[in-house]
C-alpha cells in the first residue's frame, strides 16, 4: 500500500488501534464490517459537509439532494450527519445512533441499500470505547479538495490488509496483497477501456487501477470498472470501497456465482485482472458442460484454474489483455485434461508472461503462485516471456513477504523491453522462449525451465586453490569429528556402556 508521509501513517494506525479495542466477543469477520462501516460513515458526511458548506456559502439550496448527485456525492439526511453522531458519542444510545444513520443513508440513495452495516447497536460492542473511536474521527478532517479522498481511503485499505493478517485463510476471499495487484497493474497498464474482474473481493484491483491512471496522468472517467463476488458481504464491502474512492463501478445488482450465474454474459473487456480461489474444488461443473466459454476444454470439477482462465479469455476483446494469480500447479498438471487446455491456450498464442512469484506473500496460502498474463494482440508473436522472481522481495514480518516498488518496477520494465522487442535473456532471471521450445518441455510452463540458474559471481579465486583450501578445512573437520567420537566412546565406557 503507497504512503505518502508519516502523518497519514500514524493517523492509519491510529484508527486501527482504536477501533480493535472495540473487539470484544466479536469475531474478525464480525467486526470487520463495525470498523470499515464507521470508515464509511465517515466518508459519506465529510464530503456532504464539504458540499453542503459550499452551497451555503454560494447562497443555493443546501438541502437542495439534485446539487450533490450532479457530482456523485451520496446526499447525507439531518440525523444522520457525523454532527448528531459527534453529539451522541458518549451516549449508551451511540450505537443506536449509528445504525439509524446508516438506515437513513441508504433510504436516500438506492445504490446503497441493503450495503451498509447495521450492527452498532449490538451488546458485544463497547459503547464507551465506540465513543472513543467516534471522537478521534471527529477530531481529525478526512475530505480533501478535489477528488482526492487518499486519507479515507488508504485508511480503509489498511485496515483490510490488517484484517487479512488477522483473519488467516479467510481473508482469501476479500483481499488480494496490494504488491501483487501493483504487479498486475503495472505489466497491463490500463490506462482506459473496460476493466474486469469476475472475483472482485474487496475492489482492490479497481482501485489499484485507479491509483495507476492518476499517477500517470490519466484520466479515471476513461475506465469502465466491472465486477462480479459470490460472497454477499464481500459484495458489500467492495461496494463501499469504491464508493470511498470515487470510482463508479458495475457490480452487478446482487451478489452471483461467476460460473452459474454470469452477470455480465455480454461483456468483452479490455482489461481482466483477478485473484481467483486457488485450486477450487467444488465450483458447478457438472452444470455446465455445454458451456460456450469452454473453448479450449471442460476443465475438471476438482479444480476451477481453467475454468476461472477460459471464463475471462470468453470476456475479452479483441484486443483485450488478462493478468490473474494462479497456484503454481497451473503451469504444470496434466491431471484431468488440464495438460491439454494449456496446451491449446498456449497453440493460439495467447500467453504472453509467466512470472514465478516469491513464497510468503499471502496471508492465506503458503502454497507457491504465479501469474499469467494472457493477450488476444500480442506485440511478439509466438513468444512468450518466463520471468522467474521467487529471489525478489522483502520480509515485512516473520510470516510475510511483500515485492517493493523496485521489485514491482523491475518486473514491468522487464515486460516493457519484452513487448518493445529489445530484452535480452537474462539467466536465471528472465528467457523468451517460441512456442517450438515450449513444445520441447511439453508445455510446461514453469519458469525455471526456461531461465535456467543465475551463473555463479567469479570471486577470482583460482580452482587449484579454492580446492586446496576446502580439502584442508575438510580434513580439520575429520579430525575433530574423531576427537569427539573418542570422547563419547570414553564417557559412555565410563557409564558402563560399550560399543
Amino acid at each position: 500500500m503507497a504512503k505518502e508521509n508519516t502523518s497519514e501513517i500514524g493517523f492509519e494506525k491510529q484508527i486501527w488501534d482504536a477501533a480493535d479495542e472495540l473487539r470484544g466477543s466479536m469475531d474478525a469477520a464480525e467486526y470487520k464490517h463495525v470498523v470499515l462501516g464507521l470508515i464509511f460513515l465517515k466518508y459519506l458526511s465529510d464530503k456532504f459537509e464539504e458540499k453542503y458548506n459550499q452551497l451555503r456559502e454560494e447562497g443555493d439550496d443546501e438541502e437542495d439532494r439534485d446539487e450533490y448527485i450532479a457530482e456523485n456525492i451520496f446526499f447525507v439526511p439531518p440525523e444522520a450527519r457525523w454532527n448528531v453522531i459527534a453529539e451522541k458519542a458518549h451516549s449508551a444510545e451511540n450505537g443506536k445512533t449509528i445504525d439509524n444513520a446508516m438506515k437513513l443513508i441508504e433510504d436516500e440513495n438506492v445504490s446503497l441499500k441493503g450495503i451498509l452495516p447495521k450492527t452498532f447497536a449490538r451488546d458485544e460492542l463497547d459503547k464507551q470505547k465506540l465513543g472513543a473511536v467516534i471522537d478521534i474521527f471527529t477530531n481529525v478532517q478526512m475530505s480533501q479538495k478535489g477528488d482526492k479522498t487518499d486519507i479515507l481511503g488508504r485508511t480503509y485499505e489498511y485496515c483490510l490488509s490488517m484484517f487479512a493478517e488477522t483473519e488467516g485463510k479467510k481473508a482469501g476471499e476479500f483481499y488480494t496483497p496490494a504488491c501483487v495487484v501493483k504487479t498486475l497493474v503495472s505489466v497491463l497498464k490500463p490506462y482506459d477501456g473496460r476493466v474486469y474482474d469476475p472475483c472482485c473481493g474487496s475492489g482492490g484491483m479497481f482501485v489499484q487501477s485507479k491509483n495507476f491512471v492518476e499517477n500517470h496522468s490519466g484520466n479515471i472517467n476513461n475506465l469502465s470498472v466491472y465486477g462480479q463476488e459470490s460472497n454477499p458481504t464481500t459484495w458489500k464491502m467492495a461496494k463501499m470501497n469504491l464508493a470511498i474512492r470515487g470510482i463508479e463501478a458495475d457490480l452487478g445488482e446482487h451478489h452471483a456465482d461467476t460460473f452459474i450465474n454470469d452477470l455480465h454474459r455480454t461483456l468483452k473487456a479490455d482489461y481482466v485482472m483477478a485473484n481467483p480461489p486457488f485450486n477450487l474444488k467444488k465450483w458447478g461443473q457438472e452444470q455446465l458442460q455445454d458451456d460456450v466459454r469452454w473453448k479450449y476444454g471442460i476443465p475438471p470439477k476438482g479444480n476451477a484454474n481453467f475454468a476461472w482462465m477460459q471464463h475471462m479469455i470468453h470476456h475479452l476483446s479483441p484486443k483485450g489483455k488478462i493478468g490473474l494469480v494462479l497456484a503454481n500447479g497451473s503451469l504444470s498438471s496434466t491431471t484431468s485434461g488440464e495438460g491439454k487446455i494449456r496446451q491449446a491456450i498456449v497453440e493460439d498464442d495467447l500467453v504472453e508472461c509467466i512470472v514465478a512469484l516469491p513464497t510468503q506473500l499471502f496471508y492465506t496460502t503458503g502454497i507457491p503462485v504465479c501469474l499469467w498474463f494472457l493477450n488476444r494482440d500480442k506485440k511478439q508473436k509466438g513468444k512468450t516471456l518466463f520471468i522467474d522472481a521467487r529471489e525478489m522481495g522483502t520480509m515485512v514480518s516473520r510470516k510475510l513477504r511483500e515485492l517493493t516498488d523496485e521489485d514491482i518496477d523491475i518486473i514491468a520494465d522487464t515486460f516493457s523491453n519484452f513487448e518493445e522487442g529489445v530484452l535480452d535473456d537474462e539467466k536465471g532471471f528472465c528467457k523468451v522462449s517460441d512456442l517450438e521450445e515450449i513444445k520441447k518441455h511439453d508445455f510446461i510452463l514453469t519458469p525455471g525451465r526456461y531461465v535456467g540458474f543465475k551463473p555463479e559471481e567469479d570471486d577470482g579465486v583460482p580452482f587449484e586453490e579454492k580446492m586446496e583450501k576446502l580439502t584442508s578445512e575438510l580434513g580439520e573437520l575429520f579430525k575433530e569429528s574423531n576427537e569427539l567420537e573418542d570422547k563419547i566412546r570414553q564417557s559412555l565406557k565410563e557409564i558402563g556402556f560399550e560399543f
